[in-house]
C-alpha cells in the first residue's frame, strides 16, 4: 500500500511542494507562514528544520482542490461519479459483467492484516515533547496534534471507527481527546463505561491521503473508514496489530500512539483557533493516555492549519459534500443538488434545490436534511427550485428576495440539536433552527394570484457569432 512519502514524492515531482530548509519555530511561525501561502493558493510545505527536531512537518498537503485530487488519484466529480454508479449496482439486480466488476470493487473493502509493518521499525526512543507539534494560533491554549487518526472499536460489537479530533498536549504522557458528544468515538467511550473499562485507542498520524480523507468523511452507517480509503485507493488497506492496544492499525502510519481512555476522566481543553472563524472556549474533555509510542525511521509529521476560508478544511469540506451528494440524494431522491457554502463553516447553512411537484415540500425535504447524519448540525436550511443554481450566490439571495415572504416561509424550529463548536447556540449542543421556503408558491400554499413568468433568452446562432467575432466569448 502506497503511503505519505509516495505522496510528498509525486508532490515534489510536479513541483507542487516546497523544500524549506530554513529554521522555523512549531510556537506559531510553522502554522502564520503556512496560512499566508494557503492565502495565496501555494504549495504543499515540508519544514526539514523544526525547532532543531530532526523531524520534519508536512504542512498544507491539501491546500488546493487540485493538489487534493492528485494526492486522492483521481478528479472529485470522478470520485462522486464512482460511488453513485457503486451504489446503484448494490441496490440494482447486476449483469454478469457488473456483478465481476462489482466484486473486484468489494474485495478492496477488507484490509489485510499484517504481522509487522514500518510503523514498527522503531519504539520507545521518542517522547511526545521530542515532535514538533504546532501551537497554531496566539490564543491557543498549548500544542495541538492536527491530524490524528483516532481509531476506536465499539466494546460491544467490535466494529471500527476512525476519525479525526484534535488533540491537545498536556505533558509527553497525556492529551486531551476533543470527542464532541455525537461523535462515534464518544458512544464508543460511553460503552466502554457502561462495561466498566477503559477503551483502547490508536493515533495514526502521517497515513495514506486516502486513510486520512476517509477518517475525515461523514460515512454513512455500516461503511468503515479503512474500507472506504480502500475504495478510493482501489487496493487494500495494510492493518498491523497494536502491541498494547487490541487494535489495528495502518502498517506503513509515520507514527502511531497507542494508549486508552478512561470514561470517568476528564480535563479542561482549550481554547482552539477553529474553522469557525473563533476560538473554541475552554471545555472539560476525555483524557488519552499514551502508553506507547511507534514510527517509522526518519518519521515525518503531517499538521494542518484549521481555520476559516483559505484553509484546508474548506477544500477537504467541499470535496466531500462534492462526492457524498449521491449517498444524500438516495436517502431523499426529491434533492437535485445540495451545497454546504464555506461562508456556513460548512454545517450552519444548506441551501438545496428541489423539483417541486406538490404543496409543503420544501418544509418536507428541509426537514429531512435535519434529520439526517452530520447534516442535523445544520441551523439555516434554504429550499429552491431546480431553476436555481445553489453554488451561484446571486442566484439564491434573488430567490430568497423575490420567492419569499417572511410571515408565510420562514419556519423557525424552537429547539433542536445543535453543534457543539456553535457558540451562538441558545445552549451548548442545543439551539434552534430556521428553514426559509424559497421556491415558487402554489395555489394550496397560499399564493392565490398568478406567479410572473422568469425573464429568459435565447441567443440564438447570430447572435452568438457576433458575440465571439467581437471577442465576447
Amino acid at each position: 500500500m502506497k503511503d505519505l512519502r509516495y505522496s510528498i514524492e509525486r508532490l515534489r515531482k510536479i513541483n507542487d511542494l516546497l523544500d524549506i530548509n530554513e529554521r522555523f519555530s512549531s510556537d506559531l511561525q510553522v502554522s502564520i507562514f503556512t496560512d499566508e501561502v494557503q492565502r495565496r493558493g501555494g504549495p504543499a510545505l515540508l519544514f526539514h528544520d523544526v525547532d532543531g527536531s530532526g523531524i520534519p512537518v508536512l504542512m498544507n498537503a491539501f491546500g488546493t482542490k487540485k493538489r487534493l485530487e492528485y494526492l486522492l488519484g483521481r478528479e472529485i466529480e470522478d470520485i462522486s461519479n464512482y460511488f453513485s454508479s457503486f451504489i446503484e449496482q448494490i441496490l440494482s439486480k447486476p449483469s454478469i459483467s457488473q456483478g465481476i466488476s462489482l466484486y473486484r470493487d468489494l474485495k478492496v473493502l477488507h484490509p489485510t492484516v499484517h504481522g509487522s509493518g514500518p510503523v514498527k521499525d522503531m519504539q520507545g526512543d521518542l517522547k511526545l515533547s521530542d515532535i514538533p507539534i504546532l501551537k497554531t494560533w496566539p490564543g491557543d491554549g498549548g500544542r495541538y496534534i492536527t491530524l490524528p487518526v483516532v481509531i476506536t472499536k465499539d466494546p460491544e460489537n467490535g466494529s471500527y471507527n476512525a476519525g479525526v479530533y484534535r488533540m491537545q498536549v498536556y505533558d509527553d504522557e497525556t492529551t486531551g481527546m476533543h470527542w464532541q458528544r455525537q461523535k462515534t468515538g464518544y458512544m464508543h467511550m460511553l460503552k466502554a463505561k457502561k462495561l466498566g473499562k477503559t477503551l483502547d485507542v490508536a493515533v495514526a498520524i502521517g497515513v495514506n491521503p486516502s486513510i486520512l480523507f476517509s477518517a475525515i468523511s461523514p460515512l454513512p452507517e455500516g461503511l468503515n473508514e479503512m474500507s472506504f480509503a480502500g475504495l478510493l485507493m482501489n487496493e487494500e488497506v495494510d492493518l498491523v496489530k497494536g502491541e498494547t492496544v487490541d487494535l489495528l492499525y495502518p502498517s506503513n502510519a509515520e507514527f502511531v500512539l497507542e494508549g486508552y481512555v478512561d470514561p470517568d476522566e476528564s480535563r479542561a481543553e482549550g481554547p482552539f483557533g477553529d474553522h469557525t472563524g473563533y476560538y473554541t472556549p475552554v471545555e472539560d474533555y476525555p483524557v488519552f493516555h499514551i502508553k506507547r509510542i511507534f514510527h517509522r525511521k526518519n518519521p515525518i509529521y503531517h499538521a494542518t492549519v484549521v481555520g476559516r476560508f483559505w484553509s484546508e478544511d474548506a477544500v477537504i469540506a467541499d470535496a466531500i459534500q462534492s462526492i457524498f451528494l449521491p449517498f444524500i440524494k438516495l436517502q431523499n431522491q426529491e434533492i437535485v443538488d445540495l451545497y454546504l457554502p464555506e461562508e456556513g463553516v460548512f454545517n450552519d447553512l444548506c441551501i438545496v434545490s428541489i423539483r417541486k411537484s406538490y404543496p409543503g415540500q420544501a418544509r418536507k425535504v428541509a426537514m429531512s436534511i435535519l434529520s439526517s447524519g452530520q447534516l442535523m448540525f445544520t441551523k439555516y436550511v434554504i429550499v429552491v427550485d431546480d431553476d436555481i443554481n445553489v453554488r451561484d450566490r446571486r442566484e439564491v439571495l434573488w430567490a430568497v428576495s423575490t420567492r419569499t415572504d417572511p410571515a408565510r416561509d420562514v419556519e423557525i424550529i424552537g429547539l433542536s440539536v445543535a453543534d457543539s463548536l456553535d457558540h451562538a447556540s441558545i445552549y451548548n449542543n442545543a439551539g434552534g433552527k430556521m428553514i426559509i421556503d424559497a421556491t415558487v408558491k402554489m395555489p394550496q400554499e397560499g399564493f392565490n394570484r398568478p406567479w410572473p413568468r422568469r425573464i429568459e433568452k435565447d441567443l440564438g446562432k447570430i447572435v452568438e457569432s457576433m458575440l465571439r467575432k467581437y471577442g465576447f466569448e
